[in-house]
């Protein structure tokens, strides 16, 4: 047998042994090339301009929308209504959706400066919401700045298009609604895809929450996440993050305090470019240079380097998914991470730079209110 055919054999084998050992209701809301073959009772639902309520068969029917000019000539189901408008300073609700189901993919194309539209998802018909970040930050990228990203759960493609995939399930109602906060109206492409089926008793519910520290407070952590209470783990950080200093500026340490943990974390990294995958600096040792990446689990997709002029300040774009190694904890949570260059004589310098955070993960619900959400002013990258 050539290496090849042991492969494929090895491969069948595997998924023949997981297919065994797996329950036979599978439930098609959590779907991945091992379980991609299995058949389900889950039914596909989509929401766009195009069909806004996921109606099975309503899909097309607009007669007044965006594309209504351009489609003078054809009228009904050519494109009437591809598109939204956001008036300034309105919320519109994308999606409201009665479950049981799960969320399984998002893509949008946000026009406008992408730190003033805020995303906001509520499950099961709760008040305060369980995803809040502007939806720039929340897709890991900086506002007005287009950088590929290829990973998992997240994908940013040209030329400003938005996707994300991580599952979110519900068992009630799951609703989206994105605010522009901008003093121009906006205009929104988008679509939510999801799967209508019974929720399993153990799948935790999504959650995201954005912090801005400008500027990190001397000889203080920037906070990531904090009082987190209930069952479930941590996914995933994205980290926007201005230098104020000349010289390295990664040597702060990502410290996750689980379960009770005080004044000492129970897992500490090494250093904030060892946290986001890469080593060194980031450095490209042949171009001296930061050495941009995308991969599945670990990316810095964007370095935003000076002109020379207005453009002064070095910015860097950083994410980084807990998929293969969730951090697990059972009654709280709390993470940060450290500001930390280096200063004369081979000595530690605490950093006072301009760091934007996006935390991911999932949990029981209720879950603890959220920090209010700086206000425009405060959001606003210079």
């Amino acid at each position: 047998m050539n290496r090849c055919a042991m492969a494929a054999a090895l491969l069948v084998c595997g998924i023949a042994a997981r297919g065994e050992a797996q329950d036979r209701s599978f439930d098609g809301l959590s779907v991945d090339l091992s379980n991609l073959y299995r058949l389900s009772k889950a039914r596909t639902r989509s929401i766009s301009p195009e069909n806004l309520s996921g109606e099975k068969g309503k899909g097309g029917m607009a007669t007044e929308g965006t594309g209504k000019d351009a489609a003078r000539d054809l009228g009904q189901k050519w494109k009437v209504s591809p598109s939204v408008k956001i008036a300034p300073g309105a919320t519109l609700t994308l999606a409201q959706i009665d479950g049981p189901g799960a969320i399984q993919h998002i893509w949008m194309t946000p026009t406008g400066n992408w730190r003033f539209s805020v995303l906001r998802f509520y499950w099961d018909g709760e008040t305060s919401p369980s995803v809040e970040a502007p939806v720039g930050d929340f897709f890991a990228s900086i506002p007005g700045r287009y950088a590929q990203i290829s990973s998992l759960p997240v994908a940013v493609n040209p030329g400003s298009a938005f996707n994300c995939y991580w599952v979110m399930p519900f068992r009630k109602s799951a609703r989206i609604t994105l605010e522009n906060v901008d003093e121009s109206a906006m205009t929104l492409y988008y679509q939510v895809t999801y799967a209508l089926a019974p929720v399993p008793a153990d799948a935790g519910y999504f959650h995201a929450q954005f912090r801005r520290s400008n500027p990190v407070v001397y000889k203080q952590d920037h906070v990531i996440l904090d009082g987190v209470r209930g069952q479930g783990q941590y996914v995933g950080t994205h980290l926007l993050w201005s230098v104020h200093n000349d010289g390295w500026w990664g040597e702060g340490e990502v410290k996750f305090f689980l379960d009770g943990d005080a004044e000492f974390p129970t897992i500490a990294g090494t250093g904030t470019e060892d946290y986001f995958g890469g080593s060194y600096d980031f450095e490209n040792k042949e171009t001296k240079r930061y050495q941009e990446f995308t991969a599945p689990y670990t990316g810095l997709p964007l370095v935003v380097r000076p002109d020379g002029l207005y453009q002064s300040q070095q910015r860097f774009s950083l994410y980084r998914w807990h998929i293969a190694d969730p951090v697990r904890f059972e009654r709280d949570l709390k993470v940060t991470i450290q500001a930390l260059g280096w200063r004369a004589g081979g000595r530690y310098l605490p950093l006072q730079d301009d760091i934007a955070s996006v935390a991911y993960w999932y949990q029981t619900e209720p879950h603890a209110p959220f920090p209010p959400l700086p206000g425009r002013e405060q959001l606003e990258l210079n």
